[in-house]
């Protein structure tokens, strides 16, 4: 149940990171030394998936460290690291988490502090990849044999430190020899659906097929989907959860025709401190995402465009909510609080 690639490591006091910019054509892998580096990596997507970014982030707050002796220096790139994507919590939840080592070891001395970041940064990533192999466990529970499962957007090892979120249960489910068939949205502007998906598909040797977005709503009307399952990039208290555009389309539709809708996440998504979804900042993105395929023109030149990377889904239109301490159902907003507590759902 390995994976046949790692799309992110830390080696030689360098990110190694697989730029998901280039596949499925090309499989090249950057070498990042500064954490001005790994926030270019970040805000230009060639690291993307609300854990993945956290787990990247860590590492650029050690190379702020290594790189900025001075605090005040070290702080100013910390912020502006926070500021590369504002969508997903998990890009601040693992700065904060960072600073909070620097400043624990910070009067110990330089090596002291660059040590603990380092492990801190480590513990991240591995903490990730067992958090999603945890969650591949109790999601595997919603999936029936021969079930179909739509998914939307890229939520396997390219979007986590390793194994994925919503497509590490389906790997789980297939594993667990379930027959289970897999459409997966191509999910534009970016087709992290056609590029990234589909080949994790592929290289996992699952049974699926690439549709195009819009084609969703008549695989759920005819009763060709069992079930829903995507990732969140951020979670409010009361259960609305932002995930990539589109996603509030489907729930819609699924709520409509009956059809179940999980999304999935580790708890470091939920955003304890904002109260529902409207509080939520969503990324608006370059227009040339819309007006251009591949250095392709396809829109007229000067055409306005609207370019929201992500959308909210309301928790209403919610089946659960999948994390690695259980399966959060409605009532969202009182389970979301046990979960706080630090309770298994």
């Amino acid at each position: 149940m390995d994976e046949s690639f790692i799309a992110l490591q830390f080696k030689d006091e360098q990110l190694i990171l697989l730029d998901q910019r280039l596949l499925p054509a090309q499989e090249v892998y950057l070498s990042l030394s500064t954490c001005k580096e790994v926030e270019d990596a970040i805000r230009d997507m060639v690291v993307r998936g609300a854990p993945a970014i956290g787990a990247a982030a860590a590492y650029a707050v050690y190379l702020a460290a290594c790189q900025f002796p001075d605090t005040v220096d070290f702080s100013a790139a910390c912020d502006q690291l926070g500021r590369a994507r504002p969508t997903a919590v998990n890009l601040n939840w693992a700065i904060q988490r960072m600073l909070a080592v620097f400043f624990r070891y910070e009067k110990e001395g330089r090596t002291t502090y660059l040590a603990a970041l380092l492990a801190e940064a480590h513990a991240i990533r591995e903490e990730d990849i067992q958090t999603n192999k945890t969650i591949g466990r109790i999601g595997n529970s919603v999936i029936g044999r021969n079930a179909t499962i739509l998914t939307h957007c890229n939520t396997g090892a390219l979007a986590t430190a390793g194994w994925g979120t919503a497509l590490g249960v389906i790997k789980t489910a297939f594993y667990d020899k379930k027959n289970i068939f897999v459409y997966a949205d191509e999910t534009r502007p970016r087709f992290q659906g056609a590029r990234l998906t589909a080949w994790e598909l592929m290289e996992a040797g699952i049974p699926s097929k690439l549709i195009a977005d819009s084609a969703a709503a008549t695989l759920i009307r005819d009763g060709k989907i069992d079930l829903v399952i995507l990732g969140g990039d951020r979670v409010a208290a009361n259960g609305d959860v932002a995930n990539k555009l589109g996603t509030f389309a489907l729930s819609v539709i699924c709520k409509a025709y009956g059809v179940p809708f999980y999304s999935v996440v580790p708890v470091s998504t939920i955003d304890f401190s904002i109260p529902d979804g409207s509080a939520i900042p969503i990324e608006e993105r370059e227009a040339r995402e819309i007006t251009h395929v591949q250095d392709v023109q396809v829109a007229p030149t000067g055409m306005q465009v609207y370019n929201p990377a992500f959308d909210v889904t309301p928790h209403q239109n919610l089946t659960g909510i999948i994390t690695e301490r259980g399966i959060i159902y409605p009532p969202f907003k009182e389970n979301i609080e046990r979960i706080r507590r630090g309770e298994i759902v």
